[in-house]
């Protein structure tokens, strides 16, 4: 699961950002202005058939601080992201 949900900045993220685009899901926020420091993406890959699917999971970052809940807080009876 990415550490994102429960991130002070997850709202504000540029990195978050780029994994919403990934995932196809709506958008915290349309102009994230904050750039986290180092984070590491793990990308997940794997195939159905003729398709092929990615996950991507934020599984560290130097900027991150623990604000617990957050994003539940931000889409209210919205199952989380996993």
């Amino acid at each position: 699961m990415c550490i994102c949900v429960n991130c002070y900045f997850v709202d504000q993220c540029i990195t978050y950002h780029a994994v919403e685009q990934q995932h196809q899901q709506p958008h915290l926020t349309d102009y994230p202005d904050f750039m986290p420091n180092n984070p590491q993406i793990n990308v997940n890959i794997r195939t159905q058939g003729e398709e092929i699917y990615m996950e991507w999971d934020v599984v560290g970052c130097d900027s991150f601080r623990l604000e617990e809940g957050k994003w539940c807080r931000l889409r209210p009876g919205v199952a989380v992201p996993t």
